[in-house]
């Protein structure tokens, strides 16, 4: 942070103005009552009623227009029973340096306190982006009620607006906006993690606005004015709705003239004067063109500054063995070494020794007696195992960048007692680093089922960040418990999405297709970690199953994972021979992989069924990449959505699969006829929009 541009001014009345910018791209200033935040391409206005800020404006700057309406209400309210009128307002604006995890941007921190609470909105500005997000943080002593909701069904029928009006509750909102007229349309999306148990990660909820408050769940609600045409969306920065904390039964409330964001994530003792806590928060964002991908290019964007996507470090084609289920049985130096070997010859960037390579036995293991309780009555659980290793790592380290492929370990934190013992658990991950250069850690096992889980979790992360200087890669696993979801802890790495067995017959290629094609309408693929498995194992299990993995070619199951961060879900060395003929692929994909993840990645053609046309694109402006799938049906050729503009002349060229390079031109939804010979086929084409 650079000092010489640090503004603070305790905010009594104001004579003057309180101003700071980012060179040419972010400002921020205060004058006398008037709040301004903008980039080049959005603005914010709020009155600053002593730092509980009124929102007043969010407009783009192109037209200077706002496409909501001014307040008179405080966009945070938190129902808390304090002295009522806001005291002691302070503002500090500055300026922070670009790090390994986030670009350089504007941080605009405003507090205010009712004599009770202290509220602390923290808003970052980045060149660029269509959207503000605003982190929440209370301190004090909260008196009110968190929550409140009402069952329709109890409710009698409207028959004045003085009735109506008597309905409406006193509930959290963590984020207000005041919309202008009657026709306004709201779709929300609810993700679902917990995979090991859900196979449908998305569902959309779509609402027309009505002048009863509809509850809505979802970390994401899409807002359309169907008059001006004025899009909005609104981030809800927390876990998925159904494992959030303490949480009122729906995430945004929608009626004529507002829009609510509810659920802050805690209880009341979760709240005291020693320090901040840092609640659920919302995100707000602007769509910058009226052409189809224009909001979900807006929400990408914000979503994207969260964490820098550094390609020597968060680019990987990571091996990991326990899709063998083989779980800690081979685990040792000798396999470790092989596995290397194999995993050269396919053509993947990291390997990663999963449960078994410490010398603590956990829950999971084969063996008799794991457990994750009391992990640090062992000192040395979180070392390598003497008799596995008797080395330690420095030889697997070695022979992998020997063979240009980094290790990385798994790893449990210690559970007990709300994570207490974080400090420990960030010590064993620095030790790991500064002694192998270990630096990707996939993240298991984790509970957060309360406040305190969550704080001390979070800064569990945040040291190893700083000890490793911002080198740290987490593989947060979603597969199980109460965790961090989608949209919250992003700043941390990519997810490991999903557990999935031949041996179990719930690996599926066009499922994990689905899942993947679903996720990337509002997640970035290129943070998830999506797995391609040893097609030739277990074939047994799905004797007479058309899906079954083995009817597929290993080349189509790898191509399933491109727009993501491919997964190879196997032991290298059980690979049969035929398997390394996808090394020629997987090189040429590599060649390409950062590129491809530099552009905005959108779901493509029908939902894969097993039999669709389907596929991904990935936007760069004029240009970007198109991944085609032809699933298991009949047709040749078919007319694909896409996300460019009806009339649009395209050059297709062919890179990787099966297709052909071709010239078309865009159809209505941006249709695209596509060529395949044969079913369960594939290609990956390079394209530029023609002038």
């Amino acid at each position: 942070m650079k000092q010489s541009l640090l503004l603070i001014l305790l905010v009594l009345v104001f004579p003057g103005v309180t101003y700071c910018q980012l060179p040419d791209k972010c400002q921020a200033g205060l004058s006398n009552d008037t709040l301004t935040l903008k980039n080049d391409v959005v603005f914010a206005k709020y009155l600053w009623n002593n730092g509980n800020l009124i929102r007043l404006a969010f407009g783009d700057i192109s037209s200077g227009r706002s496409v909501i309406l001014a307040d008179t209400r405080p966009n945070v309210a938190l129902a808390s029973t304090g002295s009522g009128s806001p005291v002691n307002g302070t503002i500090e604006i500055s300026e922070v340096d670009a790090s390994p995890v986030r670009a350089a941007h504007l941080s605009v921190t405003v507090i205010s306190s009712d004599g009770h609470l202290s509220v602390k909105r923290v808003f970052r500005i980045f060149p660029g982006c269509p959207a503000f997000g605003c982190e929440l943080w209370l301190k004090g002593k909260y008196t009110g009620t968190m929550q409140a909701s009402l069952n329709q069904g109890d409710l009698r029928n409207i028959e004045s607006e003085e009735a109506r009006l008597q309905e409406e509750v006193s509930r959290v909102t963590i984020d207000l906006i005041k919309t202008e007229g009657m026709h306004w349309e709201a779709t929300s999306a609810e993700f679902f993690d917990i995979t090991d148990r859900n196979n449908t990660l998305v569902q959309e909820y779509r609402r027309l606005v009505y002048r009863q408050e509809t509850q809505m769940r979802g970390n994401l609600l899409l807002l359309e004015n169907k008059i001006s045409g004025d899009r909005l969306f609104m981030l809800k920065e927390a876990p998925a709705s159904s494992v959030q904390l303490n949480y009122p039964g729906y995430d945004f409330t929608v009626k004529h003239g507002e829009v609510k964001a509810t659920g802050m994530g805690i209880t009341p003792s979760d709240i005291n004067d020693s320090g901040w806590t840092r609640v659920y928060s919302v995100a707000t964002g602007l769509a910058l063109s009226d052409d189809a991908p224009g909001l979900l290019l807006a929400l990408r964007k914000y979503q994207m500054t969260q964490r820098l996507l550094i390609p020597g470090r968060d680019e990987m084609i990571l091996m990991n063995t326990w899709g063998d289920r083989s779980q800690d049985k081979r685990v040792g130096e000798a396999f470790a070494m092989a596995e290397l070997e194999a995993g050269a010859r396919l053509g993947i960037t990291h390997f990663q020794l999963d449960d078994g390579w410490q010398t603590g036995r956990s829950a999971n293991s084969a063996f008799k007696g794991g457990s994750f309780d009391n992990i640090w009555r062992n000192p040395d659980y979180w070392k390598p195992d003497p008799v596995k290793f008797p080395r330690g790592l420095s030889p697997v380290v070695e022979k992998g960048r020997q063979l240009g492929i980094e290790v990385c370990v798994w790893f449990n934190p210690s559970p007990d007692d709300g994570n207490i013992n974080w400090e420990k658990d960030a010590d064993a991950l620095t030790e790991l680093y500064n002694k192998y250069g270990i630096r990707t850690f996939k993240i298991d096992g984790v509970k957060l089922p309360d406040k305190k889980s969550e704080v001390n979790f979070r800064s569990f992360l945040d040291k190893v960040v700083r000890e490793t200087k911002g080198n740290a890669v987490f593989n947060l696993d979603v597969t199980a418990g109460r965790r961090a979801g989608y949209h919250y802890f992003t700043e941390y790495g990519n997810l490991f999405l999903e557990n999935r067995y031949t041996d179990w017959k719930n690996y599926y290629p066009y499922q994990t297709l689905r899942n993947l094609w679903m996720l990337s309408k509002y997640v970035p693929a290129q943070k998830l970690q999506i797995e391609f498995l040893n097609i030739w194992r277990n074939q047994a299990n799905y004797k007479g199953d058309p899906f079954g993995p083995a009817n597929y070619s290993f080349d189509y199951v790898f191509a399933i994972t491109m727009m993501a961060q491919p997964l190879a879900w196997f032991e290298g060395t059980g690979l049969p021979e035929e398997a390394f003929r996808t090394a020629d692929l997987i090189k040429k994909y590599r060649s390409i992989q950062s590129d491809i993840h530099s552009g905005t990645i959108l779901p493509a053609g029908e939902e894969p069924d097993g039999s669709s046309w389907t596929g991904f694109q990935s936007l760069k402006g004029n240009e970007g990449y198109m991944l085609v799938f032809r699933e298991r049906n009949s047709e040749k050729r078919s007319a694909v959505r896409t996300w460019f503009s009806e009339g649009d002349g395209i050059r297709f060229e062919r890179v990787l699969g099966a297709g052909k390079t071709f010239s078309a031109k865009a159809g209505r939804s941006g249709e695209i006829t596509f060529e395949l010979d044969k079913p369960d086929s594939f290609c990956l084409f390079r394209y530029a929009i023609l002038k």
